[in-house]
């Protein structure tokens, strides 16, 4: 018995910490992926490369477990194994692709429950996504009855297996669930919506025009309840010839202290919600430039995000000189993620000269297109390999 998942990072053209706070931001899947096997543990452990897992090293791992295989509910131990190339606390959304891709592995490790009405209509006796109304998957409730339809479960009629029991919508509620279970209540969909579904999506508090509206996304922070509008932008208009160059500084810097460190900075100094609004302001004008194709106004809506991102504290000197560096041989330039280190972005025609630049400069570069596939399944094996029964 063995499945295998995997899903992309993502890089932020525009938006970061401003979408926190219900700005406008955009994410592009990558090509650069992370992948989870998972298969019957050895012994009554659950393990992580062999190693009995910690729940506090890894508070993704664990409160996606519980979200989805319930030791309440009789559901065994696993071993999980992870690989893939996108360094970790590098801004690249690598537990979102780690929790979605683990999620995908995990939904399909059990299959899913389904029910059917009298009229023949058949809705789901267990999972989360933005079309069920009682879906909460961001608060503590009882493991044992998690994600399950309480009302319908005893009616099920068959279950579904393999890759048709997994769900992209219900891989995006849970990873955002986990990321804001592991980053102290603040977490936008962001990353878990463009791991999940891929290509470039798009967030705004309100619901655009003129592209795909997806679903809404809530959560409740301490400062307020906070609600995002999911959009799909497409391929982007004659964006063939267009690179993501991505240069890593190798500073490690974990989004949630950053995410903390720019709500603590506004909350002693309530003024600076401008620079916020101000963020949001260049993320809808670089969002209409690429709706156009206009990829020279999304280079500059980039590098004066950029700027904004500096005057907020979240840069540092070694992203500041990848960004210089990069430059002369791309149209913009911004780190992208939390900041504080992790890695900057340039959008470039000319990959190999920015990415020489780059590695001059200090950092390693790494080179994607646009267009890249969300969550997808790798291996299926021998499905089930547990189900609830009650």
């Amino acid at each position: 018995m063995l499945v295998e998942a995997s899903a992309p990072g993502k890089c932020i053209l525009f938006g970061e910490h401003a979408v926190v706070f219900g700005q406008p931001a955009v994410a592009v899947a990558i090509e650069q992926r992370i992948s989870v096997s998972v298969r019957p543990s050895v012994d009554e452990h659950w393990r992580l490369e062999g190693h009995r897992l910690d729940a506090k090293k890894h508070p993704h791992l664990n409160t996606l477990r519980h979200r989805l295989w319930p030791t309440k509910a009789g559901a065994p131990p696993l071993s999980i194994h992870i690989h893939g190339d996108i360094p970790r606390a590098s801004g690249l959304g690598s537990s979102a692709a780690l929790s979605v891709a683990a999620c995908a592995a995990l939904r399909v490790a059990r299959g899913r429950w389904i029910t059917e009405s009298r009229n023949g209509e058949q809705s789901w006796a267990e999972g989360y996504a933005s079309t069920i109304d009682d879906t909460d998957a961001y608060s503590t409730f009882d493991e044992e009855q998690a994600g399950l339809r309480p009302s319908t479960y005893d009616n099920r009629t068959h279950q579904i297996q393999g890759a048709e029991a997994l769900d992209v919508d219900e891989c995006a509620v849970l990873g955002h669930a986990v990321e804001a279970a592991a980053q102290g209540g603040r977490a936008s969909p962001m990353d878990a919506s463009a791991c999940s579904h891929g290509g470039i999506v798009m967030l705004s508090d309100v619901v655009e025009h003129g592209v795909e509206h997806l679903y809404q996304r809530q959560l409740e922070m301490s400062d307020g309840r906070r609600t995002w509008q999911l959009h799909d932008l497409g391929m982007p208009v004659g964006g063939e010839d267009l690179y993501l160059v991505i240069g890593n500084t190798g500073v490690h810097a974990p989004t949630g202290a950053q995410v903390a460190k720019v709500a603590e900075a506004i909350q002693l100094e309530p003024e600076r919600m401008k620079e916020i609004e101000t963020i949001g302001t260049i993320a809808r004008r670089g969002i209409a430039a690429l709706k156009r194709g206009d990829y020279e106004a999304v280079g500059r809506a980039m590098t004066e995000n950029q700027i904004m991102l500096r005057g907020l504290g979240v840069s540092c000197p070694e992203l500041d000189a990848l960004v210089r560096a990069a430059a002369p041989s791309s149209l913009g330039a911004k780190l992208t993620g939390a900041g504080g280190g992790g890695c900057m972005v340039a959008l470039t025609r000319d990959p190999k000269t920015t990415s020489e630049a780059i590695e001059l400069a200090g950092g390693r570069a790494l080179v994607s297109q646009f267009g890249n596939d969300g969550v997808r399944m790798e291996t299926i094996e021998n499905m089930p390999i547990w189900s609830p029964d009650s």
